[in-house]
């Protein structure tokens, strides 16, 4: 048995051994992100959408004022109007 080659191969094996890697912190640091215009115009929308009430007080005021007064009249061709855009829309 030759006692250099075991030497050879013990120094092979620790040439092998794993070294500690130091983290690298700024790698961390670089992770960000950036909203773009549009996104931001959305979220700002979004927003104004949602403080907005659903149900508009004062029309609905209005028009219970009307009907209660018997001054409330819609014209038939405008009912009929939004009766075919309203069939045709579904159509589409």
């Amino acid at each position: 048995m030759r006692i250099d080659a075991i030497n050879k191969m013990n120094q092979l094996y620790q040439a092998t051994k794993p070294k500690k890697i130091k983290e690298n912190n700024s790698t961390k640091d670089k992770e960000k992100y950036e909203v773009s215009k549009e996104g931001r115009d959305y979220q700002t929308a979004k927003a104004a959408v949602k403080a907005s009430p659903d149900i508009r007080e004062d029309k609905v005021a209005d028009i219970k004022n009307a009907l209660a007064t018997g001054t409330y009249n819609v014209s038939a061709q405008e009912i009929a109007d939004k009766m075919l855009s309203k069939y045709f829309d579904s159509i589409l």
